[in-house]
């Protein structure tokens, strides 16, 4: 008896460590997931700043500003049969489309599609051609029924998972007008199939326009896809056209519904709502042009007619402009970062460009913006980037940066004021796929399993039948993931996290130290744990349980105070430039995201290359705009280093490489592995 009292305690105790294991897990990825769409803010302050600096940069040169932000202006685009002009060579193997579609035109998608074939790139620009114009008819709010089929299937975020889609057709059933979909927004990026996903999703959405319905998503926009891979992703695989086909998205992607009712009773939006969100106000509103539209630039003539003329370029290009009230409300400042912003002094207030980070980020948005359109952004912006919390009341949403947190009364009263009974969402991944909260009011539903890493959580979507009594069907694709225990699988998922949050420690390093040596008053290279653990909470800003987290991430000394140094010992450069300052080399890190993104945006041609002039005057507006004292002298000495055959290019894959975090066990095990 006692045996089996002591195995019963030890397994108990083993299966609540497991938990909090995998909790923590789950803390660090939600936490740099969601400081990663704060990024987004900084970097759509950068362009901001690279706006209001526009008559500063480089006058005789090549003008950076328009390389960098000019949208596609191509007449051959307005040509509604341009995709005709292209020509489809013998050779190809891929599905030929014709339109409209039928469903062998969807069958042979998906056969490509499992092939790992691509789509021809006339048959993509058509496809979005058709897609455009079919929603250019759509209100903003779709209203469905199930008196007309048996039920209703919904689906959230796939974030480029094909399998997860193939998945849900081949347990489910194809989209068809007894089998119709709700999508719930975020289609696109992080996953590697994101165009995969799209085009499937477009092509039924054409072929049953009554049964197949698209709710718009926060990453159905032109920034986020360049930070998180839509971008890059169709670049490659569409050299020769990707920029016809990125623009067509674009203009799409603004024309997506963004609200779904069934029944005048179940609300689906992508994030959420807030206090101030009105449905009939929603349904009223041009959504293609909240924010974005030519009405809403600036026409003040005391502008530089070349910065204004580049504003202006930049707003036709976007269809709509979104961000969150409580962080840069449209009478703010056009630099919305934390850091002090340096503005012409004889540029009047009025006429700074506010660049806003969340909704097709590079249209422009001049304060003070009209009642009418202020009210309308931030509708847009709280349906696409709310999330739901426990308490009462609604607050700005400060972790992701943008929209906000809503309570059960916030929820309540939308509910009671539209005669709804249910409101769900997506937005957020959960461990099993969906969650209930605001006392079952509220639902999230998430459809990409696998999301943070392999066996991380599962995907789910919900089927409504005419009783409206949601039902939950659970999944998980994986090819590896079964062969696994669940200690297994903790400890990869595990594994991964806290090597991302070691490159977090890293990117910071000279804050971090910084802040330690406050307490360190005699050098000692230690200080307390709980003064190591205030140290990270205020330096980095994740909601993450550090003190739990410690022994992953240092070690004690003797006395049980803290060695801070530790911190960054596993961890190096991908390849050590030693003419790089210190300084500089942690800016780099710390901001190499940003930087590709820019990169990638003055590198038109996609060629991997760009002039070291052109990494000069983009660096040095970086690196002002952050506050980063970096001289020119290194700057300069930074591009000549890195100019590796001296031809006045850089090779920026290799640039970047040499600013990645590599952790030195890792290559202790490679080398390990090489020698066995």
């Amino acid at each position: 008896m006692k045996a089996a009292v002591l195995i019963q305690r030890w397994y108990r105790r083993y299966v609540a460590r497991l938990e909090m294991r995998r909790r923590y897990t789950w803390n660090i990825f939600q936490s740099i997931e969601y400081a990663g769409e704060q990024d987004q803010l900084q970097l759509s302050s950068f362009f901001s700043f690279m706006l209001d600096n526009f008559t500063q940069l480089n006058g005789n040169g090549p003008d950076l500003i328009s390389q960098l932000l000019d949208p596609v202006v191509d007449p051959w685009l307005d040509r509604e049969t341009c995709y005709n002009l292209i020509p489809v060579p013998e050779s190809y193997t891929g599905p030929r489309l014709s339109f409209p579609l039928s469903v062998s035109d969807t069958n042979a998608l998906l056969s490509a599609f499992k092939e790992q074939q691509t789509l021809h790139a006339r048959y993509v620009l058509q496809l979005l051609y058709e897609t455009k114009k079919l929603l250019k008819q759509m209100p903003n709010i779709i209203h469905l029924s199930t008196s007309y089929t048996k039920e209703i299937t919904i689906c959230g975020d796939l974030h480029g998972r094909l399998d997860d889609l193939l998945l849900i057709f081949y347990k489910n059933g194809l989209p068809s007008a007894e089998t119709p979909y709700v999508f719930n927004g975020d289609f696109v990026d992080r996953g590697k199939k994101s165009i995969e996903v799209v085009i499937l999703l477009f092509a039924y959405l054409l072929l049953y326009p009554d049964y197949m319905h698209l709710n718009r998503g926060n990453h159905e926009d032109h920034i986020m896809n360049l930070r998180y891979g839509f971008t890059k992703e169709v670049m490659q695989k569409y050299k020769t056209h990707g920029r016809e086909i990125l623009q067509l998205f674009q203009d799409i992607f603004s024309l997506l519904p963004v609200a779904t009712v069934i029944d005048g009773k179940i609300l689906i939006v992508h994030g959420g709502i807030s206090d101030q969100t009105d449905l009939d106000f929603l349904s009223s509103i041009e959504r293609h042009k909240v924010g974005g539209n030519k009405q809403m630039r600036s026409t003040d003539s005391s502008r530089p007619s070349s910065s204004r003329n580049s504003a202006a370029s930049i707003s036709s290009s976007s269809s709509s402009s979104s961000s969150s009230s409580s962080l840069c409300s449209p009478r703010t400042p056009s630099c919305l970062s934390p850091r002090p912003c340096p503005f012409s002094p004889s540029m009047p207030y009025t006429v700074n460009v506010l660049q806003v980070p969340f909704l097709d980020s590079l249209s422009s948005v001049p304060p003070p913006s009209p009642p009418q359109h202020e009210r309308e952004w931030k509708q847009v912006v709280d349906i696409l980037w709310s999330d739901p919390k426990t308490q009462d009341g609604c607050s700005p949403n400060t972790f992701r940066g943008g929209g906000c947190y809503f309570g059960p009364d916030v929820t309540q009263r939308l509910l009671l004021q539209h005669g709804l009974q249910l409101l769900i969402r997506s937005h957020e991944c959960k461990q099993e796929g969906y969650e209930l909260c605001h006392g079952g009011q509220v639902i999230t539903i998430f459809s990409a399993s696998n999301y943070y890493e392999e066996g991380s959580n599962r995907g789910a979507y919900i089927k409504l039948g005419r009783e409206l009594v949601p039902r939950f069907y659970q999944y998980q694709v994986s090819r590896t993931t079964r062969k696994l225990t669940l200690t297994q699988r903790v400890r990869a998922a595990e594994g991964s996290a806290l090597r991302a949050l070691k490159e977090k420690l890293f990117a910071h390093r000279s804050e971090l130290l910084a802040g330690f040596q406050q307490y360190d008053l005699n050098n000692t290279g230690s200080v307390s744990v709980s003064e190591w653990a205030q140290v990270l909470e205020s330096v980095l800003r994740l909601d993450v349980p550090w003190r739990t987290l410690r022994p992953h991430l240092t070690r004690l000394a003797p006395d049980g105070s803290v060695e801070y140094q530790s911190c960054f010992e596993d961890m190096g450069p991908g390849i050590p430039l030693p003419q790089v300052t210190p300084n500089l080399a942690e800016t780099l890190f710390r901001y190499r995201t940003d930087i590709e993104i820019i990169f990638n945006i003055i590198d038109k041609d996609h060629s991997g290359l760009i002039s070291t002039e052109e990494f000069r005057h983009t660096w040095r507006l970086f690196s002002a705009h952050l506050g980063v004292d970096i001289d020119d002298r290194a700057i300069d000495d930074l591009a000549r280093s890195i100019d590796f055959n001296k031809d006045g290019s850089i090779d920026f894959t290799e640039f970047l490489e040499a600013f990645r975090v590599v952790h030195k066990l890792d290559n202790k095990d490679q080398q390990l592995n090489g020698k066995t």
